[in-house]
């Protein structure tokens, strides 16, 4: 078993650090997260949505996101998907982080498993405001 801070070794690259420069952290396990699916916000050119940023799901959030056409609370077997809910961990592309801060909705992330590339999108004093492990 992995356990929350220990790296995932599948499709990692040298560049699998966090946002705060150390090692990549793993999001969640249950429900199983990441582009790749190993429980971390990997990333790589094949994740053009950027799943990076680590987030502690909110149900305000899953309202959002099921308004803006992507409804992660609904369980979909044929996808092997059991839904979102409240406090479960999840790696969320980082644009769509971004419009939720706008749209007043952010959740709150855990930076020591949201991958560096995130900062593409955000700017860490922004992260660091969210921060569920601060």
């Amino acid at each position: 078993m992995i356990a929350s801070n220990e790296m995932v070794n599948e499709n990692k690259s040298s560049t699998d650090c966090n946002v705060l420069g150390g090692k990549l952290g793993v999001c969640s396990m249950n429900p199983l997260t990441g582009f790749y699916r190993n429980g971390c916000c990997s990333t790589g050119p094949e994740d053009a949505g950027s799943h990076t940023v680590c987030i502690v799901v909110t149900d305000e959030f899953l309202a959002f996101s099921k308004a803006q056409g992507n409804d992660l609370s609904t369980p979909r077997a044929d996808w092997g998907f059991g839904g979102l809910k409240e406090g479960d961990r999840w790696c969320l592309c980082a644009m769509r982080w971004l419009e939720a801060l706008i749209a007043g909705a952010a959740p709150n992330v855990v930076l020591g498993s949201t991958h560096i590339r995130a900062l593409e999108i955000i700017e860490l004093s922004t992260l660091e405001e969210f921060a569920a492990d601060a």
